[in-house]
């Protein structure tokens, strides 16, 4: 494990106290919970940005977010972003992913 230190600001430091008080964590293990949804929601994000300007596959998006083919199918629904996907290689990413959950 790493240490982190950072400075933050007095609303948000109170912030992550009400949410460890909230989920009865102490700071450190609260800290960390929501690091790695941030981390995990940048991932996405960043992911479907790429996809949308048309830099990587759907297929590729989906290992960039460290999610499945069908966890970026239904973000990329819920946002409501247009596919970038021939009928082909939704298919062939298809089978992949039906191949990867058997």
């Amino acid at each position: 494990m790493t240490i982190i230190t950072a400075r933050v600001p007095d609303e948000l430091a109170k912030e992550v106290e009400r949410i460890a008080q909230a989920e009865a964590l102490d700071k450190s293990t609260t800290i960390k919970r929501l690091l790695i949804k941030a981390v995990e929601a940048w991932k996405m994000d960043y992911a479907l940005k790429l996809y949308q300007e048309g830099k990587i596959s759907i297929g590729k998006a989906a290992e960039t977010a460290g999610a499945s083919l069908w966890e970026i199918l239904d973000t990329i629904l819920k946002r409501k972003i247009p596919l970038q996907i021939s009928k082909e290689d939704l298919e062939k990413d298809l089978k992949a992913a039906l191949a990867e959950s058997w």
